[in-house]
């Protein structure tokens, strides 16, 4: 399906704000592990020769937070929804809050010190400009308490499927995720979701979107995915709000989208819960943001900024995030993605393609302590489930999406990452591994440039990303300062794109670096016998 049929999916959306509906069916959880998921299953529904319709009502609750649709499987996929108040963001000419901080020398408060050193002792003070607040402050999109429904079906079908109608859950910012299930692999799928003030009848709003499941595991699919990292709110580059490389990626048919983390950047406001789900709210209220996640399949994995604050772990003692625990942050980003009760993951695109989606933050021990056998990043449950999936996968490549990078070369002094000395063990435990399997590499995100290096130890094969806007590039010296291990290494914001297909019936991974206008700046296609060269 082309860009363009995809963004102007309508069908017979309009014509369907409330119809009458018979029930035909339940579908249940029968035989699949998500049985305890308290999130609505799907019905089916067929509208009746009888219908009526009404209008939708101009009153509210609205979606002015958008949809996201993810964790896709070849027969599963999560809607997230949020109501709001109001059917528009506030402005971006709208103010920030103030935050100065106490330390413990001093009485007066203080500005934040530049750079990425934050003194843990300090604590910070809130305050808003007069005549503002969480309701009218830059980006704000306030929560509102109703329900909502996903109607959903495959492109080109004449009945609708559809959720039961659903409340939002106020202590979860009110959001509510759908779980579809029994959906048909490899297909495109047109979806609307609808909104309406509690125990009414009436729509209130509706959003309509897109989004492709994935090819079973015996099918030699083309599939196309896009990867970034690295997307702070204050490095937007689109005229009118948002970020150029999202609509780059849309060019481009991607079959879905992975964000390696840092999706938003907690540390400068986020000292409050509240203040949290406001950066979410606002970084998804934007025009790109939204028209994107409506209509492409994603998937989400967490970094130190969306979780807490820079290069954390879950011991970690500060106070400079305030009221913001490293537990309030897990629990959030929970909230704002589509997510099963598991954040590391594992996901099978046809034939010859299977990705691994890891946890980087929730099981790591102390990044400052000297490395010994045994300090872990993924924990030890995380990395017996990884190997034993890797083993037991038969998809022709196999591809670890990791948050932080695996290979490098990462600045000296570092202390973040498996390409630092301060959790080698660990790093070559699973380098090692990765390069004794068949076909497979590492896609990472973290780091504010983009690059391509080879382990010189074993010959594993690293992308990364690069961020999500030039403005946001940082952290590498210039491009001047080639290592040996490089491959490729520009200091660019933009996206990693992946395309695995068949070429003369010979399973290829092209693997392409864009700028975040869609110009391609590096290519490598990868054979089987290009791998095992390496």
């Amino acid at each position: 399906m082309s860009t363009q049929s995809r963004l102007s999916i309508r069908g017979d959306y309009r014509r369907m704000k409330n119809f009458k509906f018979i029930v035909a069916g339940l579908l249940t959880l029968a035989g699949c592990n998500q049985s305890t998921d308290s999130r609505p299953v799907a019905e089916t529904i067929l509208a009746t020769p009888e219908t009526s319709i009404t209008p939708i009502v101009p009153r509210g609750p609205y979606q002015t937070t958008g949809i996201k649709i993810g964790e896709v499987t070849s027969a599963e996929a999560i809607v997230w929804t949020r109501l709001t108040q109001n059917p528009e963001r506030v402005g971006s000419d709208a103010p920030w809050p103030n935050v100065l901080y106490k330390s413990p020398d001093s009485d007066e408060l203080q500005e934040d010190l530049p750079g990425r050193f934050h003194p843990h002792d300090w604590v910070p003070v809130v305050t808003y400009p007069e005549g503002y607040s969480l309701d009218n402050i830059d980006g704000a999109v306030r929560g509102a308490e109703g329900e909502l429904r996903v109607e959903y079906r495959p492109e080109g079908s004449e009945n609708w499927l559809s959720t039961e109608w659903q409340a939002v859950d106020p202590e979860q910012d009110f959001t509510s995720q759908f779980m579809l299930i029994n959906l048909l692999s490899g297909a495109d799928y047109e979806v609307r979701v609808e909104s309406r003030q509690t125990g009414s009848t009436e729509v209130s709003s509706a959003i309509e979107g897109h989004f492709r499941t994935a090819p079973s595991p015996d099918v030699p699919a083309r599939v196309v995915f896009a990867a970034t990292t690295g997307q702070d709110y204050e490095d937007q580059d689109a005229p009118g709000g948002g970020f150029r490389m999202y609509p780059s990626m849309m060019d481009l048919d991607v079959d879905f989208f992975v964000h390696t983390g840092d999706i938003v950047y907690y540390d400068a406001y986020a000292k409050n819960v509240d203040l949290a789900r406001w950066g979410w709210a606002r970084m998804y209220s934007l025009p790109t943001n939204m028209e994107f996640q409506r209509n492409v399949t994603s998937y989400f994995i967490k970094d130190d900024h969306d979780t807490w604050q820079d290069d954390t772990w879950p011991t970690q003692e500060s106070s400079y995030m305030g009221a913001l625990t490293f537990q309030d942050g897990v629990r959030i980003f929970k909230e704002q993605v589509p997510m099963n009760d598991l954040t590391y993951r594992t996901y099978r695109w046809g034939q010859d393609l299977q990705v691994w989606l890891v946890e980087g933050r929730d099981y790591r021990d102390e990044n400052e302590v000297p490395d010994y056998v045994g300090k872990s990043i993924w924990g030890e449950e995380q990395k017996a489930w990884f190997k034993e999936t890797v083993e037991a996968s038969d998809a022709t490549f196999k591809i670890l999406i990791s948050p932080t990078p695996m290979v490098g070369p990462d600045n000296e002094g570092k202390t973040d990452s498996h390409a630092n000395v301060s959790f080698d063990f660990e790093g070559s435990e699973l380098r090692k591994f990765m390069a004794d399997q068949d076909n497979m590499i590492t896609i990472v995100g973290d780091r504010h440039w983009q690059y391509v290096s080879v382990d010189d130890e074993t010959g594993l094969r690293e992308y990364a990303t690069g961020p999500a806007s030039d403005t946001h590039t940082s952290g590498w010296s210039s491009n001047d300062d080639v290592r040996p291990e490089h491959r490729y290494l520009n200091i660019i914001g933009g996206f990693l794109l992946t395309t695995v297909e068949r070429v003369d019936e010979v399973p290829t991974m092209a693997m392409r670096h864009y700028g975040v206008d869609g110009n391609l700046l590096n290519e490598h296609i990868l054979t089987e016998a290009i791998l095992a060269a390496d």
